[in-house]
């Protein structure tokens, strides 16, 4: 936690609350908290602080802001994403977030097994967006969205997403061309799930504007071909 990020209901006038059990429990036994002690806050999409500790007790640590702070830019990326395993999706989701992905778009795709539909981890995507942007110092969220069917995206989402300023890249190993390095443009990536996405798909996905682009001939796996590609477009 390189930031404690705070919701707005948090900020009462000039004395700040800090009363999550979860952010407690770290600043006491990795910060070792004491009043006077500055500490670094963000307001959950809005600013960061630098604060000092005002008072402190079993429920709660109060501080006072001292100063602001810059809040780390975002990737002008929108990672479009086959739903990956329950386990694979908290990773992905905090990674993304501390990489400063700016739009996430779960997907539906002929590997991505129905019953992940159903994992209660979907309805705790708010807590691990919490965690990435505490461990990256960010207070912005991005916006996720979650589309369950396949074609309708492809067919009827995807095209209004792709120009010539914003293009989209579909991960594919078997393509020609290459994922290209370093672009000065936004641009929106689309990654398969573990076993990648089938023909069909890909066919789809370029017949709608997007480019089949190849990572090397190493086959990755999801959470790892995604910090790849972003370390990669925006180096």
């Amino acid at each position: 936690m390189n930031i404690v990020l705070l919701e707005p209901e948090d900020i009462q006038s000039d004395t700040w609350v800090i009363h999550s059990k979860r952010q407690l429990q770290h600043l006491r036994e990795h910060l070792d908290i004491t009043v006077g002690q500055n500490l670094k806050v963000g307001v959950r999409n809005g600013a960061r602080y630098t604060t000092e500790i005002i008072s402190i007790n079993e429920q709660e640590v109060c501080i006072r802001p001292i100063s602001d702070e810059a809040v780390p830019a975002k990737l002008p990326v929108h990672l479009i994403v086959a739903l990956p395993r329950p386990k694979v999706l908290r990773r992905l989701i905090m990674d993304s977030v501390t990489l400063g992905v700016e739009r996430i778009s779960l997907i539906h795709s002929y590997r991505v097994d129905k019953s992940y539909w159903q994992t209660p981890f979907l309805q705790q995507l708010d807590n691990y967006v919490t965690l990435g942007l505490e461990q990256a110092g960010d207070t912005i969220v991005p916006e996720i969205h979650m589309y369950k069917r396949f074609k309708p995206f492809v067919e009827d989402v995807l095209p209004s997403l792709i120009s010539k300023e914003t293009p989209s890249y579909v991960a594919h190993p078997y393509a020609e061309q290459s994922m290209p390095v370093n672009i000065p443009h936004a641009c929106s990536v689309v990654v398969g799930p573990e076993g990648g996405f089938i023909p069909y798909e890909v066919d789809l996905l370029t017949k709608n504007g997007c480019q089949a682009v190849s990572l090397g001939n190493r086959i990755l796996r999801t959470e790892t071909s995604i910090s790849y590609i972003l370390g990669r477009l925006f180096s």
